[in-house]
C-alpha cells in the first residue's frame, strides 16, 4: 500500500474537524441560551414580586390597620386569618366589646404595586377601646404573585415564601 493512500484518521479529516467544531458551537449555543432564559424569568419574577406590609397607626384621632404593597408587582391576596383571642373571627364585629369602625374588605381582592388599603379604622370614640383589644389580635395574609409564587405574612411582616395559598373555610376572614 501506498504511503499516500494510507486511510487518514477519522476525526483527523477536514469535513470531520468542521462537523465537531460545529457540533461544539452548536452545544456552546444551546447552554447559554439555557442559561439565558433561566436568568430572563429571574428577571421577569423578579420585577412583579408583590410584598405586602401590615402596619398599624394610632394617634389620639383614630387608630387604624393599613395594608401596603411595596413590592413592584400586584398582589393577589388569597385569603386573610383574624384571630382574637386566639380563637379565629369571621368578622371584626365578633370581638366583645368592638368599638363603631370604618372597613374595608382586605380578603380575596388584587392589590396593585404601591397601593395601601385600610382595612380597619377607628373614630376618636373607638381609639381607646380598640387600642386595649389591639393586643390580641392577629392577622395574618397569604398572597401570590401572578406567576402564582405565593407568601404567608403577618403583623410582623416576615413573610415566608410558601407552596400555595390554602386554609379551611373554618379560619378564613370574611370581611
Amino acid at each position: 500500500m501506498n504511503k499516500d493512500m494510507k486511510a487518514t484518521k477519522w476525526y483527523k479529516k477536514p469535513e470531520m474537524i468542521v462537523a465537531l467544531s460545529a457540533l461544539l458551537m452548536s452545544m456552546v449555543t444551546t447552554i447559554v441560551g439555557v442559561y439565558s432564559a433561566s436568568i430572563d424569568r429571574a428577571y421577569a419574577r423578579a420585577s412583579i414580586w408583590p410584598r405586602l406590609e401590615f402596619y398599624q397607626s394610632n394617634n389620639n384621632k383614630a387608630f387604624s390597620y393599613g395594608i401596603s404593597n411595596n413590592g413592584t408587582g400586584p398582589a393577589l391576596i388569597k385569603y386573610a386569618i383574624v384571630t382574637y383571642d386566639k380563637k379565629p373571627i369571621k368578622h371584626w364585629s365578633d370581638i366583645p366589646n368592638f368599638p363603631e369602625i370604618t372597613q374595608s374588605h382586605m380578603s380575596t381582592r388584587i392589590l396593585p404595586s404601591q397601593h395601601t388599603m385600610t382595612p380597619l379604622k377607628t373614630d376618636k370614640k373607638g381609639y381607646e377601646p380598640f387600642k386595649k383589644l389591639n393586643d390580641n389580635i392577629s392577622v395574618t395574609i397569604c398572597y401570590c404573585s401572578i406567576y402564582e409564587e405565593c407568601w404567608l405574612t403577618t403583623r410582623k411582616n416576615n413573610p415566608i415564601l410558601i407552596e400555595h395559598c390554602e386554609v379551611d373555610d373554618a379560619l378564613k376572614f370574611n370581611q
